[in-house]
């Protein structure tokens, strides 16, 4: 009896560890597309800038956009994190200024960068230094 209730009870330690992930309502929505357009690619950057009206899966993303940044995207499911370091790459060698507006907004100090800067580097991103 008591080795079923150590069971039970660590089957429900690990339930309750297990992160939590971010919805995957939008994991459907074709990144590529938004960056080949630039007017859409826009249209998202001021949606998470505070400068534009937001689709609902823009309102979503930038509802986690600074966790993310905060957990190393620990809550993205594998669409997530996959397609974010798709959107940083992008970013960086085609759009720079969107870039520049997002880091000023969501990394002012300079935090994230230097963090993320090793992994992103192994990922092929080598993230500006302004």
């Amino acid at each position: 009896m008591a080795s079923k209730l150590i069971v039970l009870l660590c089957c429900f330690m690990a339930t309750v560890l297990a992160v939590e992930k971010y919805s995957d309502e939008f994991d459907n929505v074709d990144i590529q597309e938004i960056l080949n357009n630039k007017k859409l690619l826009r249209s998202y950057a001021n949606c998470i800038l505070d400068k534009g009206r937001c689709t609902p899966d823009g309102k979503e993303l930038k509802e986690h956009l600074q966790d993310a940044l905060e957990t190393g995207c620990e809550k993205c499911t594998d669409f997530q994190d996959k397609e974010s370091k798709r959107v940083i790459k992008h970013l960086i060698k085609q759009e720079l200024e969107i870039w520049k507006e997002l880091t000023d907004r969501f990394d002012p100090k300079g935090i994230w960068r230097k963090k993320y800067e090793e992994q992103a580097r192994a990922e092929g991103i080598i993230i500006p230094q302004d």
